[in-house]
């Protein structure tokens, strides 16, 4: 039997250009949650649609709307309708229907009963294509591999967290895409549980396959500041230790070559191009993580979120934001 807790709950739902979508996900979200407290919050990231305008002529008071100033991405408009909720419990979902609200119950269940500070779905039977399934089944695989973490769906959006665990995450980027993981790092005793799910009741996806190369790079990032972020030496030191043997390697057979064979080695574009691509790979990569740090620490410091939130609604009245 479902167990109904009387503790706020806040459904935090990011939106862009969903205008067909939201009235019906509002529906759904009112009839699975019959008998509980809460409060669902539409982050709408900038729509170019009538997205706001439909949620504003729902006039629900258990609806609150948060308009940001620009377009920041998932990440950024999660961030911000987690530090506006007001819940015990954190739940976050898509808006495009696919995630369905009836599963949210059970979820919570686990939550309360069991003391998981995560509770995160498994897709069953996705109704995705295979512009999306292939991705996502690239990155669940890189994930595992390399975090050891077996997690086996890290794309669905249908999530219920513990206020506190919730509250903890720092959403830079795209790292939506991690957020267990990032859960899971901050200590977090996460439950998977199978979940329904819907074909997109209407709209386009906004995913393609360039994902899985945005997936790699956001993992390495967080694979250096999990293991490196205070040795970093550890990592850079290893990488220049080997590039030096590298290089000393190579110049020692190319003196093999001039001076044991006779051979010219003056027109060898190859080696040329191949220590470049290193070279520029590495360097590029250290900018990213050094930038990427210096993001974070400019807005922690100052305690600065990294979005800007043009207003709220509550229903039909403006909130101060």
């Amino acid at each position: 039997m479902s167990i109904v807790t009387q503790e706020l709950l806040s459904i935090v739902v990011p939106l862009y250009n969903e205008q067909d979508n939201v009235v019906l996900l509002t529906e759904k979200i009112h009839e699975s949650l019959e008998g509980y407290t809460y409060q669902i919050i539409y982050v709408d990231d900038f729509s170019t649609d009538a997205t706001r305008k439909v949620v504003k002529e729902m006039q629900d008071d258990k609806v609150h709307l948060i308009e940001l100033k620009k377009n920041y991405g998932q990440s950024l408009a999660l961030a911000a309708g987690i530090d506006y909720a007001e819940g015990e419990f954190i739940i976050t979902m898509d808006g495009d229907l696919q995630n369905d609200p009836s599963d949210i119950p059970q979820m919570l269940e686990y939550a309360i009963d069991e003391d998981y500070d995560l509770i995160t779905g498994i897709r069953q039977k996705r109704k995705d294509s295979l512009v999306k399934k292939i991705p996502s089944k690239i990155a669940n695989f890189l994930v595992r591999k390399v975090t050891k973490l077996d997690i086996k769906d890290n794309g669905c959006a249908l999530k219920v967290f513990s206020k506190e665990i919730a509250k903890g995450l720092n959403l830079y980027g795209e790292m939506h895409r991690f957020i267990t993981l990032l859960a899971y790092l901050e200590g977090a005793q996460i439950k998977q549980v199978p979940v329904k799910h819907h074909a997109r009741h209407s709209g386009v996806s906004k995913y393609g396959l360039e994902r899985v190369f945005k997936v790699v790079a956001d993992m390495m990032l967080l694979l250096f500041i999990r293991k490196y972020f205070q040795r970093p030496i550890h990592l850079f030191g290893i990488f220049g230790v080997l590039l030096v043997i590298l290089g000393v390697g190579i110049n020692i057979f190319l003196l093999i070559v001039k001076f044991g064979w006779g051979q010219d080695i003056g027109t060898r574009p190859l080696l040329i191009f191949g220590m470049l691509f290193i070279l520029g790979g590495i360097q590029l990569f250290t900018i990213g993580i050094v930038m990427e740090l210096l993001i974070r620490t400019y807005y922690e410091s100052q305690q600065k979120r990294p979005y800007r939130i043009k207003k709220v609604s509550i229903g039909d009245r403006e909130k101060a934001a």
